[in-house]
């Protein structure tokens, strides 16, 4: 036992004097937060990486990192936010299930119900999907269980506070905010900067009160929840339904938690914006992302073709991600008529 404490006493003093060093040397534009920040997320990504690829990553690697692809005998991708790839090690299958098993703490049986769609949340906020054989009920035809895992691709969680600051007045309307939407196409930043709003609607400002907000985050890509508790900072005035329907979300949250804004990724079934409706007709306001590349492709969509045409939205946000990941903003009001 006093063995075991010592290791874990020595790996503490090492991480802490490469953490302090790390501080030390930083850029002067940086933030002592932001290092730890950014330290934290290399150890936390770093530590569950087969010994082979974390003898060749070197300092800095997470700068601009957005995913990690593993799949089984072939090289292991690093994908940036420039648009640049690099490629590692391969790895076998017994080290993605090794990878697995660490990164639920030896406890994959607990997290069934997220395996079974495909993905789990790792501390950090990190989002891990994975492939392989699905096994499905007979009968129902629903997914039981994931084996023969092949692949595992992690999302790498990213905090961008403020990134939505230039958004925030035109979206008020008054003591509350006008019912939006934010479209994008997938990977322009639409979960984002839906947090970023969510977390500035939460805080308030000078001249308005934080709004109690109701997040139903079906896929814990906002909230990022581990073990129940957000891992991303949402503000003070957030009650989050993690992994659950977004339809069913947005009913219980209406009944129960007596929001004044319900916000939601990803509308996309009938059911969502049947859901939609009721929140609409009992006087709470909406924020709200879609897949689109533009307002146009609204028409395409007869259920957001329906929202727009009934003036129930005041506010639309079309977000755009341009060369070298940089990324720019349109908005419209509810005639479709640009204001931004």
């Amino acid at each position: 036992m006093a063995f075991f404490f010592t290791i874990i006493a020595a790996q503490f003093c090492t991480g802490a004097k490469e953490l302090a060093g790390r501080i030390c040397r930083g850029r002067k534009k940086d933030t002592v937060q932001g290092r730890i920040r950014r330290f934290a997320m290399e150890l936390e990504l770093k530590r569950i990486f087969p010994a082979a690829i974390r003898q060749e990553l070197s300092d800095g690697y997470e700068n601009g990192l957005e995913e990690v692809r593993f799949r089984v005998g072939r090289p292991t991708e690093f994908l940036y936010a420039d648009g640049k790839i690099r490629r590692l090690s391969g790895v076998e299958q017994k080290e993605v299930l090794e990878m697995l098993n660490y990164i639920s703490g030896y406890s994959l049986y607990a997290l069934e119900e997220e395996l079974r769609q495909g993905f789990l949340t790792m501390r950090g906020g990190h989002r891990v999907g994975i492939t392989g054989r699905a096994e499905t009920c007979r009968g129902s035809g629903k997914i039981s269980a994931i084996s023969d895992v092949g692949g595992m691709n992690i999302r790498v969680a990213h905090e961008r506070k403020n990134c939505a600051a230039p958004l925030i007045p035109f979206l008020r309307d008054g003591a509350s905010i006008h019912n939006t939407l934010i479209l994008a196409p997938p990977g322009a930043g639409k979960t984002t900067y839906l947090r970023d709003c969510i977390r500035l609607l939460s805080e308030g400002d000078a001249g308005h009160e934080g709004l109690k907000i109701g997040l139903v985050d079906e896929r814990s890509e906002i909230a990022a929840c581990y073990r129940g508790v957000p891992q991303n900072d949402l503000g003070p005035r957030v009650d989050v339904l993690d992994n659950c329907p977004k339809e069913k979300g947005m009913r219980m949250l209406l009944r129960t938690m007596s929001p004044q804004v319900i916000a939601v990724d990803e509308l996309g079934g009938e059911g969502d914006f049947s859901a939609v409706y009721q929140i609409l007709y009992s006087g709470v306001r909406l924020l709200a992302s879609v897949h689109a590349k533009e307002k146009g492709e609204l028409e395409a969509k007869p259920f957001l073709k329906n929202l727009i045409g009934g003036k129930q939205i005041g506010r639309i946000v079309v977000l755009k991600r341009e060369e070298g990941g940089t990324r720019r903003f349109e908005i419209y009001d509810g005639a479709l008529e640009r204001i931004c």
